[in-house]
């Protein structure tokens, strides 16, 4: 059997996508590769696909929660 593939020398091939050489050239990513980076502990871009609404949906909420923390915050801390 014969692989075209050189596993051995691939040094990109088992390492973290953001340690990878193609990865970062200060290129602007989108909220889907952002949160699989996230998710993943850097390991996959594209885990969450290539539509833009769910990571639309994980920036949202995440927002949601600080909101709700800041107004949980201001409402029900106040000393009577």
């Amino acid at each position: 059997m014969n692989a075209d593939l050189n596993i051995i020398n691939n040094k990109d091939l088992f390492s973290p996508v953001v340690f990878r050489s193609d990865f970062n050239n200060f290129e602007a990513i989108n909220a889907n590769q952002a949160w699989s980076l996230f998710f993943t502990a850097g390991k996959e871009d594209k885990e969450l696909g290539f539509e833009p609404e769910i990571g639309r949906f994980f920036t949202n909420l995440l927002i949601a929660v600080g909101v709700t923390g800041i107004i949980w915050g201001l409402f029900f801390t106040q000393v009577r």
